[in-house]
């Protein structure tokens, strides 16, 4: 069965950090990738951040980049997004997710996806 829990969101003043986790089953850890989306008020699904097996490296949204950090632990079956920095504009539902489609940060291309946990950014 394929399940993906998100948590570590909540309420932060802007240039603080939060560290997001996403808890998977096995047959999550199995995809060629995970990534981090979000979902902000009245805008769209964004792709943040996405990491794939092997020597494909993580690839980031230009507007993280150098604030925000994905990571695995495979051993824990566990994904992260630690934030630094973060603005106000990157206040929106956070969702883990899963592919096999490598390299792709479309929304589309992911088939398994966590509820999302909430993040707020106040100045």
């Amino acid at each position: 069965q394929v399940q993906m829990v998100e948590s570590g969101g909540g309420s932060v003043q802007a240039g603080g950090s939060l560290r997001l986790s996403c808890l998977g089953s096995g047959m999550v850890f199995k995809r060629n990738c995970m990534g981090w989306f979000r979902q902000a008020p009245g805008k769209g699904l964004e792709g943040v951040a996405v990491s794939c097996i092997g020597d494909l490296g993580s690839i980031y949204v230009d507007s993280v980049k150098g604030r925000f950090t994905i990571s695995r632990d495979n051993a824990k079956l566990s994904m992260y997004l630690q934030m630094n920095n973060l603005k106000t504009e990157d206040t929106a539902n956070y969702y883990c997710a899963a592919a096999d489609k490598v390299g792709s940060m479309a929304p589309s291309d992911f088939a398994y996806w966590g509820q999302g946990t909430p993040v707020t950014v106040s100045s």
